[in-house]
């Protein structure tokens, strides 16, 4: 078991340590303290469901369906690049100020829905998970347990970085260090979309 187990813990914790929309997405609610707990386990499940399908062979999507893939590549673009201009303009605008959670921050609703917008409109996230994930496991004899170690690397991630980033709160108890991660962020934004579009 340990001999797939530790590959996929391996091979999801390489794929997820990449900054990311997602990522990038947990950091900022972990600074602000907002829904940290229900952002990080909507990024869990989320990924558990993603590399659980991967595994069980359903990459093949891709291959089946001709479109699925474009499809997902503009719809994702469209979507990071005005989420990223949306951060950009928080950016330039300044003025914000680390607040306790709830107070003038997005519902637990609104935070949710945006994150699996986030989630499910990146197609480097079916890539990593349903194709490379899932093609990767068919050379393991134990693909449960591959998957368990996948999904295991997943969850300690995103809880570690939900949680973790409030030890930065004294840094962002400054308005210029909202700017810079705002700033920060939609530079990433941008630049997983270019990639979408010119990939």
């Amino acid at each position: 078991m340990m001999s797939s187990f530790v590959p996929g813990f391996l091979l999801s914790l390489s794929l997820i340590l990449a900054i990311g929309a997602q990522n990038a997405f947990v950091l900022r609610q972990g600074v602000r303290r907002e829904h940290v707990f229900w952002v990080c386990l909507t990024c869990a499940i989320t990924d558990a469901l993603l590399i659980s399908a991967g595994v069980a062979g359903f990459g093949a999507l891709a291959v089946a369906v001709p479109w699925f893939e474009t499809a997902m590549r503009f719809g994702g673009a469209a979507f990071l690049f005005v989420y990223g201009t949306r951060a950009a303009i928080s950016a330039l605008q300044g003025g914000a100020v680390l607040e306790p959670a709830g107070e003038n921050g997005q519902s637990l609703k609104r935070t949710i829905l945006t994150l699996l917008a986030i989630t499910f409109l990146n197609p480097h996230v079916y890539l990593d998970t349903l194709v490379l994930v899932g093609s990767i496991s068919a050379q393991y004899p134990d693909r449960v347990a591959f998957a368990a170690g996948a999904i295991s690397a997943s969850a300690i991630f995103f809880f570690i970085l939900g949680y973790g980033a409030r030890l930065l709160q004294p840094v962002f108890a400054r308005p210029v260090s909202w700017r810079i991660l705002d700033g920060l962020i939609a530079v990433t934004m941008w630049a997983i979309s270019a990639a979408l579009l010119l990939g």
